[in-house]
């Protein structure tokens, strides 16, 4: 920890505007972005680094984003640190350099005081296509990573201001939608630049020695109040083991596991005895279970503390290299990213519940429901739309869980249907909340969703979910939450079952139906408490209305 600190009121005023900084570079990114995925769903995110490459302050933007994103900064700050310049941009997305995964790019800018590097901004967003086998990059079935789009290493894509057309071709080349990929790559570097702009604002407004003091305190400050949570901890060690349905490839489940150890200074999370890694696509590169712990040792710690480099110091996370959580090359990793990330959350949360479980809240749905569609537009031109959609919240110790809601490693809003509609050749037939998805329990698991499309022209589908063969679990006496099911409606009205990782052809007018899971709940269903056995009865009404 730094001996000299500035003081409090000047912490807290640099603290606060390095935080919007983050927000305003994530305003510009979804203002000025040409895809759906970023300027509807918000599939992106911004945060800043100091010039060690530390994280010192975030957006409120994509858990599994953030978590991953300082393993960028050290990889580009490793291969580029002597050449760094004013004016310049680096580029990576490969989950193997400290990406999650291919369809999520990163941009990464020093900035410059004085003509000495002060920090990096840095912007990831979601892009629906970098090519690979399949429209939208995310095949549920992929079985090496090369499969799953453009791998891109860390390279500048920005010398001196200027965008270095050859590299900005080559990842055009190899998408579906070029022109939208330039614009969204455009919007990325509009946010680091006003994130440049206004943290040299910053620096200028308070003098750089005082801004880097204040930088070390804001660290050390994030630092001492995770020790003081930790330190009012029961001291004990809990283990917990959790299953992904399959991996896309073969049927078996596949085992996380993970034992949580806590003394006075430190939490260590070690995930020793889970399975190797698969050869389905639900591998994670370590920065993905980085990522999904910050976020747990956040939550359980406590949330209002500033997310920096700083909160994350007394956390230790072990994870031996080849399993499902630290996949070596060429491993396809591309649900690793979307859904394994959210069962590593679940197996962690199931470890917490025996040691506060006064805090832990039952299973959420435990997916993100990955849908992307892809064909050849009224217009003659490819299209890729992708989304995720939410589900139910696990019930808490105290409330009924969220209806309809994403949760946990992902932090986006869903599509509205007019922009789908208006964009797509696509129509929204259904959007509604599942009917009895919820886990029973003194308090209730959340509903699913029902979100049900028909395709305008042919179109090929890639599905990649889970929790449709184990469903999310309840916490103390409260039931599982119903698994999801996906499928697809024929034109003569044929119900066909789809697995939760693949794809399947749709011709027009015909349906993608996604039946999303709910959470589990929590409590013994008998105790249910006479004011929520009547919201259950008007909750039931209202889903008559919406299903009959």
């Amino acid at each position: 920890m730094s001996l000299e600190r500035v003081d409090v009121i000047t912490r807290e005023v640099i603290r606060g505007g390095l935080e919007y900084i983050a927000e305003e570079m994530g305003i510009i990114l979804r203002n000025t972005a040409y895809s759906t995925n970023i300027k509807e769903r918000m599939d992106h995110s911004c945060a800043i680094f100091d010039d060690k490459g530390r994280m010192i302050a975030q957006a409120e933007h994509i858990p599994v984003h953030l978590g991953a994103m300082p393993l960028t900064v050290k990889t580009i700050m490793s291969e580029f640190e002597e050449e760094f310049k004013p004016g310049d941009s680096y580029i990576l997305n490969d989950p193997y350099l400290g990406g999650t995964h291919l369809p999520d790019i990163t941009i990464v800018t020093p900035v410059f005081f004085d003509d000495k590097l002060v920090g990096f901004t840095v912007s990831r967003a979601h892009h629906s296509d970098v090519g690979g086998m399949l429209p939208g990059s995310m095949p549920g079935n992929a079985t090496e990573i090369f499969q799953e789009g453009l791998r891109i290493p860390p390279v500048r894509i920005v010398r001196n201001r200027t965008v270095i057309k050859d590299v900005l071709r080559v990842i055009m080349a190899n998408s579906r939608t070029p022109r939208i990929r330039k614009g969204d790559i455009m919007a990325q570097l509009a946010a680091n630049w006003t994130g440049e702009r206004r943290l040299k604002e910053l620096i200028s407004q308070w003098g750089i020695n005082t801004y880097k003091l204040a930088v070390e305190d804001i660290l050390d400050y994030s630092e001492r109040r995770a020790l003081a949570v930790i330190k009012r901890f029961p001291k004990r060690e809990a283990t917990a083991e959790d299953y992904m349905d399959d991996d896309g490839i073969n049927s078996t489940f596949i085992r996380i596991s993970v034992k949580v150890s806590i003394t006075d200074s430190s939490m260590t999370f070690d995930f020793t005895g889970t399975a190797k890694q698969v050869k389905g696509a639900i591998n994670c590169p370590l920065a993905v279970t980085l990522s999904s712990s910050y976020y747990v040792f956040r939550a359980i710690t406590d949330p209002t503390i500033p997310a920096n480099e700083g909160l994350y110091r007394p956390l230790n996370v072990i994870v031996p290299k080849g399993t499902i959580l630290n996949a070596e090359p060429p491993a396809a990793v591309v649900g690793g990213n979307v859904e394994t990330s959210q069962r590593i959350v679940d197996v962690l949360l199931k470890a917490f519940s025996s040691i506060i479980p006064e805090k832990v809240p039952a299973a959420s749905q435990g997916t993100m429901n990955n849908l992307i569609i892809g064909g050849i537009n009224f217009d003659g031109h490819q299209f890729t739309f992708y989304e995720t959609i939410g589900g139910g919240y696990g019930a808490r110790p105290t409330k009924d869980g969220v209806d309809g809601i994403h949760s946990h490693m992902t932090n986006t809003m869903n599509t509205p249907i007019e922009e789908i509609e208006a964009r797509y050749p696509l129509m929204v037939v259904e959007y509604s909340l599942r009917k009895d998805s919820g886990g029973m329990g003194k308090y209730r698991g959340g509903l699913g969703i029902v979100r049900k499309f028909k395709a305008l022209v042919p179109v090929v589908v890639s599905l990649l979910g889970e929790r449709h063969k184990l469903p999310p679990w309840g916490l103390q006496g409260g039931e599982a939450g119903k698994i999801g099911v996906y499928y697809k409606i024929t034109r003569t009205g044929e119900k066909i079952i789809l697995p939760s990782k693949g794809s399947v052809n749709l011709d027009t007018n015909e349906l993608i139906v996604l039946e999303t899971p709910g959470g589990g709940g929590y409590g013994n269903p008998n105790k249910r408490n006479k004011k929520y056995l009547d919201k259950d009865i008007l909750d039931e009404k209202i889903s008559k209305r919406i299903f009959d």
